[in-house]
């Protein structure tokens, strides 16, 4: 009895760590502001917004921005060029948005590249999750 205690115990223990150290869009912020060599209050919601709508030079002759496939409004799902949904941006209408730093980063790498033609910088990237974090 006790040791089945003691188990479920340490069972709790580990589940409540890794529950903590879940990232989280401020700490996602924090981490590309470090990267940055700024402090997390010289992120810019308005930079972030402005990089969201900014129409690009994109492949094919066509212009591309995050809004092309995500929409106007980053609380509405949107829909990838295949045609295929795409949950919303702002954790305020998915709460599992910017919770993994690896998934983060992977369609930070992949749409910055399909949008911008470049890789975006970690400024770029900590204001487009302030912009995010505050859109309700």
């Amino acid at each position: 009895m006790i040791k089945r205690l003691f188990c479920g115990a340490v069972a709790a223990l580990g589940m409540a760590s890794a529950v903590s150290a879940a990232d989280t869009p401020a700490s996602l912020m924090a981490h590309y502001a470090q990267a940055a060599g700024i402090p997390v209050a010289a992120l810019s919601a308005a930079r972030g917004a402005a990089l969201y709508r900014a129409e690009h030079p994109g492949r094919n002759a066509q212009t591309a921005s995050c809004a092309s496939c995500h929409t106007a409004d980053p609380q509405q799902p949107g829909r990838s060029r295949v045609g295929k949904r795409i949950e919303p941006l702002a954790p305020a209408a998915n709460p599992a948005r910017f919770t993994d730093a690896a998934k983060v980063e992977k369609w930070f790498r992949r749409n910055c590249g399909d949008v911008l033609q470049r890789e975006c910088s970690a400024r770029e990237k900590g204001d487009f999750i302030a912009w995010l974090s505050q859109v309700q």
